[in-house]
């Protein structure tokens, strides 16, 4: 191959990774006020969870995450994603030990109401993997932008290895659909739910809630997301384009069970 083909082929290549990265990081975040341009207007984005609810769990996050890094081996990779006080891990480990020090050192922090330990006992993956695994959020996030009958807001995705994770407190017909959306996009190996499921009713009070919370003057908003936290945020429908994704056989989805208690002080 000359020397042009391979530079044109780094090229092309990059663009496709800093287009998936740029996507996650358009978005990201769970209140965002987007203003308008040419109307002036402003498009507000909510959280079904509260601001406090949000800032816990930024605070879980940190936490775990930064006790996990210190207690582990170097050759253990931890990824910790929180929503609603409910922790999941996902990566490698080098054994069952350190999966199970990893669930230990969460169920330690305060207000941890949840632990889903998806942690594999193997060698940790490769740069190429986890560059594939940030492609693929993209794709399932724009898959749920692109289905009908949910808002993407209410997901939050995360891709290890191929398996895509998706949390969030979400109806059981919201979850079907996400599910079902997320199985459809080409690479993906499963798609496991690891959601926190409410009543219609239910949810359609959290949304009033939240979107009187947003638009009143002086609302709080909730801290900017991690960079290491994929997840679903505001974009506005009108200005998406659905494109088909491609074409396989829709990937297995199942609920997770490795769910398991968290720290007690949480209840109380």
């Amino acid at each position: 191959m000359s020397g042009n083909r391979v530079k044109k082929t780094l090229v092309r290549t990059t663009l496709v990774v800093g287009l998936a990265a740029g996507l996650a990081a358009t978005l990201q975040g769970c209140v965002l006020a987007l203003a308008g341009a040419a109307g002036g207007g402003a498009l507000i984005a909510t959280d079904r969870r509260t601001v406090g609810a949000q800032t816990e769990d930024r605070e879980i996050q940190i936490k775990a995450s930064t006790q996990i890094a210190q207690s582990l081996p170097d050759d253990a990779h931890v990824n910790v994603t929180v929503f609603n006080q409910r922790v999941l891990l996902t990566g490698e480990v080098p054994s069952e030990q350190n999966k199970q020090q990893a669930e230990t050192i969460v169920r330690g922090i305060d207000n941890v109401s949840r632990i889903v330990n998806e942690l594999a006992v193997q060698p940790k993956s490769t740069l190429s993997s986890r560059a594939n695994d940030s492609y693929l959020e993209g794709r399932v996030k724009t898959a749920l932008i692109a289905e009908k009958g949910i808002s993407a807001n209410d997901f939050k995705v995360v891709c290890e290895r191929g398996n895509v994770y998706l949390m969030g407190l979400v109806t059981s017909n919201e979850g079907d659909t996400g599910g079902d959306a997320a199985s459809r996009v080409p690479g993906v190996m499963q798609v496991v739910k690891v959601f926190q499921y409410i009543k219609p009713q239910e949810a359609q009070a959290l949304e009033a809630s939240a979107s009187t919370a947003a638009s009143a003057p002086g609302a709080a908003q909730a801290p900017a997301a991690d960079s290491s936290e994929p997840t679903v945020g505001a974009v506005q429908s009108a200005t998406i384009s659905s494109q088909p994704l491609g074409q396989q056989a829709p990937a297995p989805v199942t609920n997770s069970n490795a769910v398991h208690s968290g720290n007690p002080k949480a209840m109380q």
